[in-house]
């Protein structure tokens, strides 16, 4: 195929899309020939790419065509069962083989091995698992294969799993999805399935199936013709190929009876659908409006049709977005968030696209707010964008594709395995990042503004047709809800509303008109950190500098000075407490926040700064292109950070209104529990309060900004990527060894930083909720020494347990979904480890299930741990520790540690890690039994008496 034919084909297409709207129009398009694309006899479909980023892993995806959309009413959450079902037995792998086996290969149930189940598609994942011997390539096949038609099902497997999806059914039963559940049969066609097919279905069903109806459900709907492979990774591809084609032989084709797999059709309308629904814990009011159209067909995704429907989408979604974020961030804005999406409507109905509009409303609000919505969707259909609008996502637009064509050498397994996932799943194309790149680089400049806006304002949005309108909100005194019948009146008189154009604020603006006056590298000092060189500069920063290859177009930058904010927490708490959030409404030189984005469109580089307890921060990273704008915004956010008093009271409205809001949601109070129950009421680590904001003072907290950034010459940086220091010398030296500096150097009060209590506690509390739940939180807290041995055995112990954990407390108990174990240290005001344990279960099993938790974790100090949980615990870490070495962050990461505390994480790494034996971390937990102190917190969430 001629690309340059294609592309003139593509500008013709252009002109008929501007003017009709749609058109059918299928051209080939040429593919990545890197790409093995195959089907079996059978029907089953594989997608193969050879990859090495990272080097020695590979992921095994099967995804299927299959979801809760295919089952019938009584078989509601069936779906979702069958792929729980997955981990508990198969032919090849039964019982808990499956698990066992990965996992004693370095791939972690739950982190590197996992499922999801959607309306229309239910996929299994296994994650970066090592390439290093064929046999466990072998193995992946092999799983995948019990997975498309071998699963056991066993009884004792089944009735043990029911708790399990219960307990996750529990854990996600908020208000959103109560009202979800409840608003989707009206804005959805009557009786159309999308609208009753949540996937995690009905807990009557999944409690009380029959075990062969599961079984018919399996063998009727996993089958070889709805089922994909995608394989990536440094494997070889005809090997693969020829191995899928040995395994997957013996699973047979459909039958001629087979069940036909139709896609659920969402009806049109001409009156708009309405839902409106209520719940006692939601903590905000959310209005949506979705303005539908036909999901585009596989054969057009598979068009340059289909993709420049995905440039203009991206277009007008990007202007639309600008815009009412601009309108959340002045004072008394008509709602406190807003956004647009273009894609399946509602996310998930992949049959039916829409134009979709979501606002979270001010309490009282909703008229204001819809106001608001209608007339931007309005001006975008009588006016459309602006040529600034236009040209900056255009711009932004064809700077992701460049930065994809130079980031192709580094693109992850993870990132092709969901592209040919959604290839599989629902068409398109599989194109290079040069074709792709080059088709725009010739399209772009010949899609004009007017034929743009023509085709937005006759296709994209049907002005009445096929809309929908959701209501969620809370119902409380005071707050009364709209009826339908008031809903579409408001709408239609939003809609009468006249719009003017929109005025734009900023043009083709310099970040920095004026540079600074350069410094001076005065002293270079070779190989002092991990094979970083250290600058010293003429105003007293000190810049680490580390070249690397391992990314091709990525440089990060960090920089930290002590000081911090404990000074003013002292005598200044609520602007202390507002600092961290406030000094980001401004922008940056003349620049507000929102014109700030503007200027910077089609760069890819961004610089944020921090002040925590003991010290300042800076973090940035950018492309090779754009290191100078990195720069410019690390200089700005020094010596020009943004006052803007609107902006200020704008977010001040909006954060009020939010902690209000939250009160509704009985979980709310938890996480301040929690810091109560272990900081000791401490007021430093409270949660963030109204009375904090009413009493800050924003002019004071931009003064504390600047003076914990006046000094650039206590500062320290470090700069780790694709650099050469030549490259990058004139850069430091222009606009770091230019910042003000002085000669003072400050020290961190690290003694009183916000501590562990000194005596543990216990707080049980309960709430009326609408949903049972208890939240159980068991933390261990004791002193200890920082070190790399001490830091890898807490890393093991926490692996050890979550592997226990989920054995008793998941399967054996059917009490949670899932046990979370995690294990930190904390340097300040002593150096203090933590062990965690978190669950969720019902409020009646919260005592038990505790109870269990911790006499096994005394169990485990007395008499020892399982000795192949922390053999597969150090697999998982060392494989982890190998791809980490081609990671910038990783480097960055090492050089802090030894700048900061002179310590190394990673010369002695492996040997440390493998020396670890059972008995050290059986001792390693008894010491934190014996010495630590222990704090509980059991939120019970209960049934109001009588409901």
């Amino acid at each position: 195929m001629n690309l340059k034919k294609l592309i003139s084909r593509g500008v013709a297409l252009v002109a008929l899309l501007c003017s009709f709207g749609t058109v059918a129009y299928a051209q080939e398009i040429p593919t990545d020939q890197e790409v093995r694309v195959g089907k079996l006899d059978n029907g089953l479909t594989y997608i193969i790419r050879r990859n090495t980023e990272p080097k020695e892993r590979a992921h095994f995806y099967i995804a299927q065509k299959v979801g809760s959309i295919l089952e019938e009413d009584s078989q509601s959450g069936l779906a979702h069962f069958l792929e729980h079902m997955a981990f508990n037995g198969t032919k090849n792998f039964p019982g808990k083989n499956l698990i066992n086996y990965l996992e004693k290969v370095g791939v972690r149930f739950g982190y590197n091995l996992n499922a999801y189940t959607g309306f229309d598609e239910t996929v299994y994942t296994i994650m970066d698992a090592p390439t290093t011997r064929q046999g466990i390539v072998d193995s992946c096949l092999l799983i995948l294969h019990d997975w498309s038609g071998c699963i056991s099902l066993e009884e004792k497997e089944i009735d043990a799993e029911r708790g399990v999806i219960t307990e996750e059914w529990r854990g996600g039963r908020n208000a959103f999805s109560r009202m979800l559940e409840k608003v989707l049969p009206n804005i959805f066609p009557e009786g159309n399935l999308y609208g009753k097919r949540m996937p995690i279905g009905s807990m009557e069903v999944v409690n009380g199936f029959k075990y062969q109806e599961l079984r018919d459900y399996y063998k009727k709907w996993y089958r070889p013709d709805l089922q994909g492979l995608i394989i990536v990774g440094d494997v070889d591809v005809n090997y693969v190929e020829n191995k899928i084609k040995e395994i997957f032989k013996d699973i047979p084709a459909p039958g001629p009876d087979a069940a036909e797999r139709v896609y659920t059709k969402v009806e049109d309308h001409q009156e708009p659908l309405i839902g409106i629904a209520t719940d006692k814990e939601s903590p905000m009011t959310l209005l949506m409006l979705n303005y539908k159209r036909d999901a585009l067909s596989r054969e057009d995704r598979a068009s340059i049709k289909g993709i420049l429907l995905e440039y203009f989408s991206y277009v007008v979604t990007y202007a639309m977005n600008e815009r009412l974020e601009e309108i959340a961030h002045k004072p008394n804005a008509p709602f406190l968030g807003a956004g647009v999406e273009d894609g399946s409507l509602l996310g998930f109905a992949v049959t039916k696209d829409a134009f979709g509009f979501t606002a979270q409303v001010k309490e009282g609000g909703l008229k204001e707010a819809m106001n608001a919505l209608v007339a931007e969707k309005n001006r975008l259909i009588k006016y459309g964008i602006t040529q600034g609008e236009y040209d900056r996502a255009k711009t932004e637009f064809l700077k992701n594709l460049d930065n994809a064509v130079k980031g192709k050498a580094n693109r992850k397994n993870a990132s092709y395995a969901e592209e040919y996932k959604e290839y599989f799943l629902k068409g398109g194309m599989l194109l290079t990042p040069e074709t792709k790149k080059m088709m725009f680089d010739q399209l772009a400049p010949n899609i004009p503004l007017a034929g743009l806006n023509q085709y937005v304002q006759q296709s994209l949005i049907a002005p009445y047709d096929n809309l929908s309108i959701m209501v969620l909100g809370p119902e409380k005194e005071g707050v009364e809800m709209p009826t339908k019948e008031a809903t579409l009146a408001m709408y239609k008189e939003a809609n009468a509303i006249a719009v003017e154009p929109i005025k734009e604020t900023v043009s083709n603006v310099k970040l920095m008109e004026t540079l600074p006056k350069p410094g001076k590298v005065t002293k270079v000092e070779k190989n002092i950190s991990f094979g970083a060189d250290k600058w010293t500069l003429s105003n007293g920063a000190v810049v680490y500098v580390k070249p690397t290859t391992l990314k091709e177009n990525q440089i990060l930058l960090s920089g930290r000075s002590k000081g911090g904010l404990l000074p003013y927490y002292e005598k200044e708490l609520d602007n202390a407490k507002v600092f961290g959030s406030a000094i980001e409404v401004g922008g940056l030189a003349q620049f507000s926040a929102t014109d700030l984005p503007k200027v910077l469109a089609g760069r890819s580089a961004s610089v944020s700064t921090s002040v925590d307890y003991v010290g300042e921060n800076v973090s940035g990273s950018s492309t090779k292109d754009d290191l100078e704008t990195m720069f410019q915004l690390l200089y700005l956010n020094f010596t020009a950070k943004r006052t803007d008093k609107e902006a200020y009271q704008a977010f001040k409205e909006r954060t009020i209104s939010n902690l209000n809001s939250q009160k509704a949601n009985p979980m709310s109070v938890l996480p301040d529990s929690i810091s109560a129950t272990i900081f000791n009421n401490d007021k430093r680590v409270a949660a963030l309060s109204v009375e904090n904001l009413e009493k800050a003072n924003y002019d004071r907290i931009m003064a504390i900004y600047k003076e914990r950034f006046s000094n650039a010459g206590d500062f320290t940086f470090a700069l780790v990527g694709s650099f050469t220091e030549e490259e990058i010398k004139p850069f430091v030296e222009q606009y770091i060894a230019s910042l003000p500096a002085t000669k003072v150097r400050e020290k961190a009060m690290s003694d009183k930083v916000p501590g562990t209590a000194a005596k543990g506690r216990i707080n049980h509390f309960s709430k009326t909720v609408d949903t049972p739940l208890a939240v159980v939180v068991d933390l261990y807290a004791a002193d200890g020494k920082i070190s790399l041995e001490n830091e890898l055995k807490m890393d093991l112990l926490t692996a050890v347990l979550s592997q226990q954990y989920t054995k008793s407390i998941r399967e054996e108990e059917g009490g949670t979904y899932g046990v979370s174990v995690n294990g930190s240290y904390s340097r300040y005001p002593v150096a203090t480890k933590r062990l965690n344990i978190v669950f969720n279960t019902a409020p009646e099993k919260a005592e038990a299930l505790n109870n269990k938790v911790k006499s096994e974790l005394k169990e485990m100090a007395e008499k020892g741990i399982d000795s192949s949980y922390l053999e597969k615990s150090i697999l998982n870490m060392e494989k982890n520790y190998h791809e980490r070495l081609n990671e910038n962050s990783y480097w960055l990461g090492l050089i802090w540690r030894e700048i900061e505390y002179g310590e190394d994480f990673h010369t002695d790494y492996l040997k440390t890690l493998k020396s670890i034996t059972p008995q050290g971390i059986q001792a390693y937990l008894k010491e934190i039994l014996a010495n630590g102190r222990y704090f509980e917190v059991v939120f019970k969430g209960v049934k109001e008496e009588g409901k």
